[in-house]
């Protein structure tokens, strides 16, 4: 009976939640036309509140006290599912945008919003001017005051585990001298797990680490940033884990 219930829950939110983004999405990409996305970025965030309640989601941010919020960054997550991007934007107190595969931004809706608001297209066949373009608007959003996101792995848990980063995002915080910010997103692989369709009442926690500067780095550090990184962002997510398997 209790599970007839939450699959009835999660189809409504489902519906509800499509309906809300399907309506709001299109009307922040016109005012995007005509209005500097940083003077509206309230509105975006209004958004992204409503995705995650909608969801059916309880959000709760934990900042260590080495997080420095005024300074531009990286910030490096692990990915779960589709719904860590507007729990990303609700948590993070500064202007963010992220990394995205290029083949994304032809997502109805979806796409539309993500280049209209400015991320960073990741060729999705890494040619050498594509990598070029990629680094050229990474350098422009840094310059400009937008930190960006990047999700390491390259693709969402099926077991909530953090998977192995690749070391793309650490080579270029490194090259150009970005701090990195560690994230660790608890939680939500009960929410929602990628393959499936049910959504299910749950805290997400994240977990804004201590900042971490690139400045001085060589070549030779990159490696050991990405496992460092790792380490700092499984932590959490692996304690959890234990937990629910209690």
């Amino acid at each position: 009976m209790k599970r007839g219930w939450l699959a009835l829950r999660a189809a409504f939110l489902w519906v509800l939640s499509g309906l809300h983004f399907f309506v709001v999405a299109p009307t922040l990409v016109f005012l995007g036309i005509f209005l500097d996305p940083h003077k509206h970025d309230w509105l975006q965030r209004s958004f992204c509140r409503r995705i995650a309640y909608l969801s059916g989601a309880r959000l709760e941010v934990v900042r260590s006290p080495g997080f420095d919020p005024q300074r531009t960054c990286f910030f490096m997550v692990n990915h779960v599912n589709l719904f860590d991007p507007f729990m990303l934007y609700c948590a993070i107190p500064q202007y963010v945008r992220g990394w995205e595969l290029e083949s994304h931004f032809k997502i109805p809706a979806y796409g539309w919003l993500m280049k209209r608001f400015g991320n960073v297209p990741v060729p999705d066949v890494r040619r050498p001017s594509d990598l070029k373009r990629m680094w050229r608007l990474t350098q422009d959003a840094i310059d400009g005051g937008t930190s960006l996101i990047i999700f390491p792995e390259a693709k969402r848990t099926r077991d909530g585990h953090v998977d192995v980063f690749e070391e793309g995002g650490f080579r270029v915080a490194q090259q150009l001298g970005i701090p990195i910010v560690p994230v660790s997103l608890v939680g939500s692989i009960k929410h929602h797990r990628t393959g499936h369709w049910m959504l299910w009442p749950a805290t997400v926690t994240v977990h804004l680490h201590d900042t971490i500067d690139t400045k001085g780095m060589t070549k030779k550090d990159v490696a050991g940033l990405r496992e460092r990184v790792r380490e700092i962002i499984s932590a959490p997510v692996n304690c959890s884990l234990e937990k629910q398997n209690e």
